[in-house]
């Protein structure tokens, strides 16, 4: 395992939570999903151009996550939890994409 530090922690089967406040999470389910930004503002859309790699990612404060890559979960997910800097867990449920259902807020206050 490499010495880079994630700004991000897996908990359990489909939960991530981001723990830098300077680096934004760029979350990849699969190719056809549309692509997650977690700031510390909250969690939505990202509709512009994914960075190519960590390098690129880094230069823009940003860090890549890849769910379906064997260091994250290993397997694409339908459903995600994300624990953002806000103090609000938001769940991204991919069977509802298109639909004001697709990011919402699941709890206020997770802590």
């Amino acid at each position: 395992m490499s010495t880079y530090e994630r700004p991000f922690l897996v908990s359990g089967r489909n939960t991530v939570i981001h723990k830098q406040k300077k680096l934004d999470l760029i979350i990849i389910n699969n190719e056809s999903d549309p692509v997650v930004i977690v700031s510390r503002t909250g969690v939505k859309i990202f509709t512009e151009e994914v960075p190519a790699n960590r390098v690129e990612a880094k230069e823009r404060y940003m860090d890549i996550v890849d769910i379906g890559s064997s260091d994250v979960f290993g397997e694409t997910k339908t459903l995600l939890f994300v624990q953002a800097l806000n103090n609000k867990e938001y769940k991204i449920d991919y069977t509802k994409i298109g639909t004001e259902l697709f990011i919402r807020v699941h709890q206020e206050n997770y802590i």
